[in-house]
Order: C-alpha cells, then sequence, then structure tokens
C-alpha cells in the first residue's frame, strides 16, 4: 500500500469511528441518537481515558487500533456542492433547519448518513449527507439542501457558526488537558470509544 492510499485509509477509518451513527435500515426510519462524551481529558492510559464532563466523571475504554481526528478550521467555502457533511442543527417550525456546527468529511468519505437525534443543545439535530446545491445567503450564511438516503434537508449556515475538516492525527497529540469528543458504545464493562476527535491546536470539536 503506498503511502497516500495508506494516509486516505486512515481517514476513512477514523471518520467512520469518530463521527459515525447507526446506519440507517432500507426502510425511512430514523436512526437513534449516538452516545457521545465530550469533555475535558484528566487521566489517560494506553487503554482508556478519563473525562471531566458535564455529567460528572467519565471512563472511556479504547480499542487497541483507536485512532485520532483532528477538527481543522477552514472557511465556510469548504462547504460546496458534493461535498460530504455532518451538521448539529436547530430545526425550525418550517421544516428547515440552521446550523451549530458543520464538520467536513474527506473526499470519498460517506459515514453516519441520515437525520437523527443529537445533545448538543436541546432540541437539536444530526443530519449527514451529500450537498447539493450551495447558495451565497446574507450576511455571508450558506443556503445547502443536505441529500441522504431517506430524505432531505433545508439547512442554513451562519457566517459565525465553526466549519472544520476531519483530518487524521497521531495518538502523541493527545495529552491531559485536550476537550475531546468520542462516540461511545455501551457495553457490559463500560463505554468504549475506537477514536478521538480533538480540536486543533487545543480547540474544542465543535460537535
Amino acid at each position: 500500500m503506498n503511502k497516500s492510499a495508506a494516509q486516505m485509509f486512515g481517514a476513512v477509518a477514523l471518520a467512520a469511528l469518530a463521527l459515525s451513527a447507526t446506519a440507517p435500515p432500507a426502510a425511512a426510519q430514523t436512526p437513534p441518537t449516538p452516545t457521545v462524551v465530550r469533555g475535558t481529558v484528566t487521566a489517560m492510559s494506553p487503554a482508556s481515558l478519563t473525562v471531566k464532563t458535564d455529567k460528572g466523571p467519565q471512563v472511556v475504554a479504547l480499542t487497541p487500533t483507536w485512532s485520532v481526528a483532528v477538527m481543522k478550521p477552514v472557511a465556510i467555502d469548504a462547504i460546496q456542492a458534493g461535498s460530504f457533511i455532518g451538521t448539529a442543527e436547530m430545526p425550525k417550525a418550517d421544516g428547515t433547519g440552521v446550523s451549530l456546527e458543520v464538520h467536513v468529511f474527506p473526499p470519498g468519505v460517506k459515514m453516519g448518513e441520515g437525520h437523527y437525534g443529537w445533545d448538543l443543545k436541546p432540541g437539536s439535530m444530526m443530519t449527514n449527507g451529500t450537498v447539493g446545491t450551495v447558495v451565497a445567503g446574507k450576511k455571508g450564511s450558506r443556503e445547502l439542501d443536505v441529500n441522504y438516503s431517506y430524505g432531505k434537508r433545508h439547512i442554513t449556515v451562519p457566517a459565525n457558526v465553526p466549519v472544520v475538516q476531519i483530518s487524521p492525527g497521531t495518538r502523541e497529540i493527545l495529552k491531559v488537558g485536550a476537550p475531546v469528543f468520542m462516540k461511545v458504545d455501551k457495553t457490559s464493562t463500560g463505554l468504549v470509544a475506537g477514536s478521538v476527535s480533538i480540536g486543533e491546536n487545543g480547540a474544542k470539536p465543535p460537535m
């Protein structure tokens, strides 16, 4: 495997673990809300992290192949027709949504597709899909149609919301004190994660 192929494989794997949710079945059924852990790392070992969250300390076991995803800020123009994105959004009464953040997946990576519950704010949702038409809106905002296998959302991205690109990182850059985001699985022995998302230069991951 050449270097570029290996990097792409790594990006696909980390994006899948960091941000994926259960894919929807063939029928138009809303996937369940994923379980996530957000907070600041207070202790770490090769096999686990202890994270200070707004619900108290959480210990998360790490799989043997755990990876690091870095959320790098990009301009709103990175959201283009054909991009596969995820966006935490607040639904409006008219059936559209307003983004709280946007994360742009690496080219060719499509994970967590659908529209499902999220917990960034009360009542928020997550929409992952392929961007259709992009129209410049008021005050630097963008108007998007986001398409997924069983539906479509029209979403406004305000100019001031965080927009990040998912990039592969190394385990060495994860330190005590770092703000992190993890999608976790609940097991009989506790919470388990296969990837840890961090912001670039110590920033808080926006999702």
